[in-house]
């Protein structure tokens, strides 16, 4: 199994050495990260320049571009095979419900998906990051299974794991996309020239966290597995903007 692994957070990361090395157990694994953290990249590209693509001294490719440039140069032309299985993290932090949107880590994944490769986006929830060896044993599960039963047709699942020891984990819930509350105000502030810059606000608290939800799974100890796509479109709206667009 030929398993190619990114993330947001940068080759350099604790999380992505943690998956590397368990996923290493089933699998050929290769690594193209980016060579920074570049969290919240969401799905950018990098259109404007060349990309250049290094080694580090541990073997993993890195790249002076966005997590999705990544996984896209890898599929596209960097690999001589292509990979079964794309696997983005493991994040340091939580990516649920809004957070999707943003997150490079999913953007990783979800390039792969585009590419017509099954793939995960895995995060660790919580800011201390104590619990890297309970998501890598999740991720190694979940790869063993599309392993064993490959789907019929591929996949995006959004994988957020509680930071907690692997016995205190509850189990696996298949959820949905909570939502949170608007965003924080920006922060105002002035940098040591008198100039004023800006903070971007934190993300707002979760507002749809009931049962069902990824906020509701995670909170409860459970691991949550969210499957994504990427159709933007409002299908049930046509009808409503159809008419509008004839009066």
């Amino acid at each position: 199994m030929r398993i190619l692994i990114s993330n947001d957070d940068g080759y350099f990361s604790p999380g992505i050495a943690a998956l590397a090395e368990v996923l290493a157990s089933i699998g050929i694994v290769t690594v193209v990260a980016p060579e920074r953290d570049r969290s919240g990249a969401s799905n950018s590209l990098t259109l404007d320049r060349p990309l250049s693509v290094r080694k580090s001294a541990g073997g993993f490719m890195y790249i002076d571009g966005t997590p999705t440039d990544c996984v896209h140069l890898a599929v596209t032309g960097l690999l001589e095979q292509l990979p079964d299985i794309v696997v983005s993290g493991i994040n340091h932090g939580a990516n649920m419900g809004d957070d999707t949107i943003y997150s490079g880590t999913v953007a990783a994944a979800t390039e792969g998906y585009l590419l017509g490769i099954p793939s995960i986006a895995m995060s660790l929830t919580g800011k201390s990051g104590r619990y890297f060896d309970t998501a890598s044993r999740v991720a190694l599960d979940v790869v063993e299974r599309f392993k064993r039963m490959p789907m019929a047709e591929p996949v995006l699942l959004n994988i957020n794991v509680p930071d907690l020891p692997w016995e205190e984990i509850q189990g696996v819930q298949t959820t949905r996309l909570g939502k949170r509350h608007k965003a924080e105000p920006v922060v105002k502030t002035e940098n040591p020239r008198g100039e004023t810059v800006y903070w971007i606000g934190a993300a707002g608290a979760a507002q749809d966290a009931g049962p069902g939800t990824d906020f509701h799974a995670v909170a409860n100890g459970f691991v949550s597995v969210t499957p994504l796509r990427v159709d933007l479109t409002h299908p049930n709206q046509i009808p409503m903007v159809s008419q509008w667009l004839v009066k």
